[in-house]
């Protein structure tokens, strides 16, 4: 009794495993190449699933663009202020419109009046 019913088992086993071959030979064989399916998944998981997915890169990329053009905005301002700087060095004229305008300093027997548009 127990070996017809080992006996048994190991044909349902075999017929099982020859149904999911057949349904496997369904499948075409370029889609069953195991370097396919490796690259697949290597390109799934890089794309989407990494930390330093598509979505990210495009993020920093973004940000270094913008960072870049803040850069070259601060470097204008630099250049802008030393040249101010240079000519309140050089000019007691450019010093003093600088602090009339700048500060509102005025002189002791002037009067100074602030209009706004």
């Amino acid at each position: 009794m127990k070996v017809v019913f080992i006996q048994q088992e190991k044909l349902n086993l075999v017929n099982k495993s020859l149904i999911t071959l057949k349904n496997l030979n369904n499948i075409p064989r370029w889609l069953r190449n195991k370097y396919l399916i490796t690259g697949v998944g290597f390109i799934i998981w890089m794309f989407f699933i990494d930390r330093n997915d598509l979505l990210t890169q495009w993020k920093r990329i973004k940000e270094f663009r913008s960072l870049q053009q803040s850069e070259i905005n601060l470097n204008k301002q630099i250049t802008e202020t030393k040249q101010e700087l240079e000519l309140l060095k050089t000019s007691s004229f450019t010093l003093e419109k600088y602090a009339r305008e700048k500060y509102m300093m005025k002189k002791d027997n002037e009067d100074l009046y602030i209009v706004s548009k």
